[in-house]
């Protein structure tokens, strides 16, 4: 079973383009979507168009959910007053240029998916898979690498997450954390699937993961699930420079040119 996960698009409908075409390529089973169609860009009509198009599986970002709620807030958290002014010219913008249909399939997003994979030979071998965008706590928490471990486990216990993915942070990685069940060794996996629109990790190229799972997958041995983080290369400059064209802040496109 091949899975494929994307999220954070904000609005860069070249980036979509690109990261769809290579989905394309890849024989894959399925595809999720964890949210944050909208902000920042100037596609957001025309990104949440192709994601109707292609009937993809679709949680709520926090920047969806204030979107689809016509809020003057998009539950960032930005740390300065030009952050936050930047932030208000973005929702401003998409507010004002998004359709009353977009508005309301945003507004209508669920919160959460959960996919659960069971093979009754051994309980070890039921695997579930919690699908959010920021955490399974808040739409708008950041999940970030450095996280102590046994926090991600209390929330992910708590959260019935064998698997968890999710976005927000737009910084990707995957950590494998073991701990004991009934005198066993088991792995909780926490990935953060990254951005397809709006990387910041220094590489701006798109990001999305796909899950692979075979029948030997279980929750004993962390290598029996694999996850790969495809990037793919995109129009940076058609992004920025329409960005440019447009109100938004020209701040914005060259977060897209540094990521």
């Amino acid at each position: 079973m091949r899975i494929a996960l994307f999220s954070d698009i904000h609005a860069n409908l070249p980036a979509l383009e690109a990261v769809l075409a290579d989905m394309d390529q890849q024989n894959l089973d399925a595809v999720y979507c964890l949210g944050d169609l909208v902000g920042y860009a100037t596609w957001p009509n025309e990104v949440v168009a192709e994601i109707r198009k292609r009937r993809i599986p679709t949680i709520a970002g926090n920047y969806d959910e204030g979107v689809g709620l016509g809020s003057p807030n998009c539950g960032c958290a930005y740390k300065t007053d030009g952050e936050k002014d930047l932030g208000q010219q973005s929702i401003d913008y998409t507010n004002f240029v998004i359709t009353e249909k977009n508005r309301n399939y945003l507004r209508m997003l669920p919160r959460h998916l959960r996919v659960v994979f069971q093979d009754n030979s051994e309980e070890a071998n039921k695997i579930e898979m919690l699908l959010v965008h920021g955490s399974p706590r808040k739409i708008n928490e950041y999940l970030f690498e450095d996280r102590p471990e046994k926090s991600f486990l209390r929330m992910m216990e708590e959260a019935r997450a064998d698997i968890l993915f999710f976005g927000h942070t737009h910084k990707p990685y995957h950590r494998a954390m073991p701990y004991e069940h009934e005198g066993q060794t088991r792995y909780r996996h926490a990935i953060n699937i990254g951005s397809v629109g709006k990387p910041k990790d220094g590489d701006p190229r798109s990001c999305y993961v796909i899950l692979e799972l075979i029948p030997e997958s279980n929750l004993t041995t962390p290598d029996s699930i694999q996850v790969e983080f495809v990037r793919v290369a995109y129009d940076v400059e058609k992004a920025a420079q329409a960005v440019e064209a447009s109100p938004l802040p020209n701040e914005f496109a060259q977060m897209l040119r540094t990521a």
